[in-house]
């Protein structure tokens, strides 16, 4: 789809807040040189930021025998953000001021069986309405809610077009939840807000190429190529845990059979460990959280079973990284979301040691493979980060449309 002139100008504006938000304060020439804009174009746009209230200015800096340059930064209090990460087990809610740093979190729990698609607006709807209570922020100051929903999603309609481990087939997710929270609604998957946060604050930053694993219920990848975010001709890039492990292995969601998912997402490292121990302590049957904790736990206590399995995992996650490697040749390879996070470094070494079996060695030489080191929930942060291009997009909206009258004003003829 071409882009417009609005497209362009709403994606500059969007850029150069975010060069400011991560490098606060900062001057318009440093601005010019991390974006590539040319001055006059940044200048316009940190104006029309300052008109928004979205950033300040902050004072100046002494430059090397010239006229001192003015310094901007964010204006944190300028607005607020709330980023929504919708999981298979739960659904976390936090609140950010526009230097994108947590004011509040919230979280409610999905047990089995909760996924409707009624049940799951619910827990939204609280926890958004608990986070901006504890912040004590005014509605108005909210300038929108970034929502993350596993699966397929059309980001224009929002719609959750397929959402296999719940069986959902083109849920209005975003119009049943306006029917219940009273912010503007903006909508993408995991993998996308994963990526974004990693390109944003995390380990991709700086990265022209960085593929960002999200290891939960569902697996998947962000993919970060040519400096920004890749979602492909139907916003469905990164489904690389529906890409095929095990011929004729076990049955997926999906509806194939070998899926990487079924052997390194949570419920897959549960048939793993059933597997090898069917009567562990280590597993509980119809918890994942507690079942990956523990499996956490006994490999810290060097338990051999816990040891074998999560080395067994590795195995399968190293052997679909290495694809990865060989196809997208990244800087870096993230691994991110719940299940990284508890099992941690002892995952992160194991699947080093198998991606090295794998990969072509040219391109494993160039690639770090690393944990995510962003402290909160990363979807959260990325889901906040569409609010934020849906802000600056609506008030570039607005913005053209006075432009345009006042233009049609002053050509008026006289009455």
């Amino acid at each position: 789809m071409k882009r417009t002139s609005r497209d362009i100008r709403t994606a500059n504006r969007y850029e150069v807040l975010r060069q400011i938000i991560a490098s606060s304060p900062t001057s318009r020439q440093e601005l010019a040189a991390a974006t590539g804009l040319s001055l006059a174009t940044v200048a316009t746009l940190v104006g029309e930021l300052l008109d928004l209230r979205m950033i300040t200015e902050v004072g100046f800096e002494d430059s090397a025998g010239g006229r001192p340059r003015g310094l901007v930064a964010v204006n944190a209090s300028g607005g607020a953000l709330i980023g929504v990460d919708i999981a298979e087990t739960y659904v976390r809610v936090e609140l950010f001021d526009l230097g994108l740093n947590v004011l509040a979190r919230a979280d409610e729990d999905m047990r089995p069986g909760e996924s409707r698609p009624e049940q799951v607006v619910g827990h939204v709807a609280a926890a958004v309405g608990s986070v901006v209570a504890q912040a004590g922020v005014e509605g108005a100051r909210v300038l929108g809610v970034g929502v993350s929903v596993p699966g397929q999603v059309d980001r224009d309609t929002g719609v959750a077009e397929y959402a296999p481990n719940w069986d959902w087939h083109d849920v209005p997710l975003l119009d049943l939840l306006a029917e219940h929270v009273a912010y503007p609604l903006y909508m993408d998957n995991p993998l996308r807000a994963s990526a974004v946060a990693e390109l944003w604050f995390g380990a991709a930053r700086g990265r022209g190429d960085a593929v960002v694993v999200n290891l939960g219920t569902g697996v998947g990848a962000g993919l970060v190529l040519g400096g920004g975010l890749h979602r492909g001709v139907s916003n469905s890039a990164g489904e690389w845990g529906h890409t095929t492990l095990v011929l004729d292995g076990r049955h997926c969601h999906c509806g194939n059979h070998g899926c990487v998912e079924t052997y390194v997402g949570a419920p897959g490292i549960m048939v793993n460990l059933r597997e090898l121990a069917a009567d562990s302590p280590l597993l509980h049957p119809e918890d994942q959280t507690a079942t990956i904790d523990a499996l956490a736990r006994g490999v810290d206590a060097r338990d051999p079973v816990a040891l074998k399995v999560v080395r067994d995992t590795a195995r399968y996650l190293g052997a679909g990284i290495a694809d990865l490697v060989n196809l997208f040749n990244p800087e870096v390879v993230v691994l991110s979301s719940w299940v990284a996070a508890s099992l941690g470094e002892p995952l992160l070494r194991e699947v080093r040691e198998a991606v090295a079996r794998h990969a072509l060695r040219r391109p494993l030489a160039a690639t770090a493979i690393v944990l995510s080191p962003i402290p909160t929930d990363p979807v959260c942060l990325g889901a906040a980060t569409f609010a934020l291009e849906g802000a600056l997009q609506t008030v570039g909206q607005r913005t053209a449309a006075k432009r345009t009258a006042a233009a049609k004003g002053r050509t008026a003829p006289p009455s």
